[in-house]
C-alpha cells in the first residue's frame, strides 16, 4: 500500500488536541519499529548537540559511544523527545542538516515516514503509525498462517503415513490370525491325546509323592540330628578358640611385663655399675692423694660422723660438687625455674632461654641433664632438644611434680640424683628418695657463670 494512498482522514474519530492543530500522538502507544528508529536518530543527534541543548536526563547517554546508545539509551531518549520540546526541536534541526531523508515524509519505507512524521508533529502521524500497526499485524498473521499450513501439511503427510502403516498391519493381523486358529487346532488336537497321558502321570506322581514325604521326614530328622551335633562341636570348638585367645593374650602381656622388667632392672643395673665405677674411681683418687691411713681427728671420741644425711644446697660452688659426682643425674623443674629467673618473657621463650643454658652446663660437665615442663597449655612440643638435654612434657592430666618424683623413684639406690625446685613439697618428696634438693635460685645463679 502506497504511503499517497492513505486517507486523508482516520477511519474513527480523532484523538483530543491539546492545541488544535492536530490529533495527539501517544507516545506510549507508539510501534516498536517507530520506537527503535526514533531512538536511533535521536541517539545520532544528542551525541553532536550542543550541551545546552541536551536535558540533564540524557547528557550521560551522550557520553555513550555511538553503537550503544540506541541500545542502552533508548528509553531515555524516546522519554526526552516525547517530553522535552526544546529536545525534539533540536534533533528536528540536526536531521534536516545531517539526514535530511529521514524528515522525508513522501518516502517508501512507512516506519521511516511515521517517525519524521511524530518528529515533525504532523497531522498525519497518526495514520502512518496505524498503517505501520497494521502492516507489522499482518506480518504477525501471515507468518502465523504460514506456520499453520506448514503444520497442517506435516500433519496430513503423519496421517497419510499412519493409513498406510494401519492397512499393513490389518492385513498381518489377518495372517497372523488365520495362522493362530490353525495353531489352535492341532494344539487341541495335542490337548485331547494329552488327556490320558495326564491322568496316569498324575496317578504316577501321587505315589511319587507319597514316597518323597517319606524320604522327607527321615532326612529330616537325620539333618536335625546333624545340626544338632554340628552345633554342640561348633560351641566347643568355639570355646576352645576363646581360651587358646585368653592364654595367648596372658602370654603376650607376661612376656611384655618381662621385657619391660628386664629392660628397667638392665637400665638401672648400667647406672649402678656406671655410679660404683665413678665412685670406685674417686675413692681410689683421695686414697691416692691423702694417703690411707686414718688421721688424728677421725679418732677423737665423743662425736658421731654424719651418715650420708641429704641436706639442702644453698650456693652455686654446693652445686658444682655435686655436679662432679659420678654419673649424676640433674632433673630440672622447669617452670619453676624460668618463673624464679625471668617471669615476664613468654612461656615460649621461657623454655627455649632454659634449655640453651642447661645445654650449655651439660657440655661442661659429665652430668645428665632432665628438663621437665607442665604440658598443660603446651600447643606444640619440640620435636629434638640440644644435645645433652633430655626435656620432658607432662601427660594430659598429670603434673610436672608428679614426673619428677617418678624419675627419682625410678633410679637405682646409690646413683646421685639432684633436683632443682623451690616447691617444698617436691623438695621433702625427693629429700625423702634420697636425691638432692637444690633451690631454683641456686641454679639460676651457677647458669649466670656459663
Amino acid at each position: 500500500m502506497a504511503l499517497s494512498s492513505l486517507p486523508s482522514e482516520p477511519d474513527g474519530p480523532e484523538p483530543s488536541t491539546s492545541d488544535g492543530s492536530g490529533p495527539v500522538v501517544e507516545w506510549s502507544g507508539l510501534p516498536e519499529p517507530v520506537r527503535a528508529r526514533l531512538a536511533e536518530l535521536g541517539a545520532a543527534a544528542v551525541g553532536a548537540l550542543p550541551k545546552v541543548d541536551v536535558p540533564q536526563q540524557l547528557r550521560n547517554v551522550a557520553r555513550f559511544a555511538p553503537a550503544k546508545r540506541a541500545r542502552l539509551g533508548g528509553a531515555a531518549i524516546i522519554a526526552g523527545l516525547r517530553d522535552v520540546v526544546g529536545f525534539r526541536t533540536a534533533v528536528v534541526e540536526w536531521c534536516r542538516e545531517h539526514k535530511p531523508a529521514a524528515l522525508d515524509l513522501g518516502g517508501d519505507d512507512p516506519v521511516s515516514v511515521a517517525a519524521a512524521a511524530v518528529l515533525l508533529g504532523e497531522e498525519s502521524a497518526v495514520h502512518y503509525l496505524e498503517l505501520v500497526t497494521r502492516r507489522a499485524s499482518d506480518s504477525s498473521l501471515r507468518a502465523e498462517r504460514d506456520v499453520a499450513v506448514a503444520r497442517l501439511r506435516k500433519a496430513d503427510a503423519e496421517l497419510e503415513r499412519l493409513r498406510e502403516l494401519l492397512a499393513e498391519s490389518t492385513g498381518a493381523a489377518d495372517r497372523v490370525r488365520a495362522e493362530g486358529e490353525a495353531e489352535l487346532e492341532r494344539l487341541r488336537k495335542r490337548l485331547r491325546e494329552q488327556g490320558a497321558r495326564l491322568r496316569e502321570a498324575k496317578d504316577a506322581a501321587a505315589a511319587a509323592q507319597a514316597a518323597a514325604e517319606q524320604a522327607q521326614a527321615r532326612v529330616g530328622a537325620e539333618l536335625a540330628a546333624l545340626v544338632e551335633q554340628r552345633d554342640r562341636e561348633r560351641d566347643r570348638a568355639e570355646t576352645e578358640r576363646n581360651r587358646a585367645a585368653r592364654a595367648e593374650a596372658d602370654a603376650e602381656i607376661a612376656r611384655q611385663s618381662a621385657r619391660e622388667a628386664r629392660q628397667a632392672d638392665e637400665v638401672r643395673l648400667a647406672l649402678l655399675v656406671d655410679t660404683l665405677d665413678g665412685a670406685v674411681t674417686g675413692l681410689r683418687r683421695e686414697l691416692a692423694l691423702g694417703g690411707g691411713g686414718p688421721r688424728p681427728a677421725d679418732l677423737v671420741r665423743g662425736a658421731t660422723a654424719a651418715q650420708g644425711v641429704v641436706g639442702r644446697v644453698e650456693d652455686p660452688a654446693a652445686l658444682d660438687r655435686l655436679l662432679a659426682l659420678p654419673a649424676v643425674h640433674l632433673v630440672v623443674d622447669g617452670y619453676n625455674v624460668t618463673k624464679t629467673g625471668y617471669p615476664d618473657l613468654p612461656l615460649a621463650d621461657q623454655r627455649d632461654r632454659l634449655i640453651r643454658q642447661l645445654a650449655s652446663l651439660a657440655a661442661r660437665t659429665s652430668a645428665e641433664v632432665t628438663l621437665v615442663f607442665d604440658g598443660a597449655g603446651v600447643v606444640a612440643v619440640p620435636i629434638a632438644a640440644p644435645r645433652g638435654v633430655r626435656v620432658l612434657f607432662s601427660d594430659p592430666g598429670v603434673l610436672a611434680d608428679d614426673v619428677i618424683k617418678a624419675l627419682v623413684t625410678a633410679e637405682p639406690e646409690g646413683r646421685p640424683v639432684v633436683v632443682v625446685t623451690s616447691d617444698r613439697a617436691v623438695a621433702d618428696a625427693v629429700r625423702r628418695r634420697g636425691a638432692h634438693p637444690v633451690p631454683s635460685a641456686v641454679l639460676l645463679a651457677r647458669l649466670g657463670r656459663v
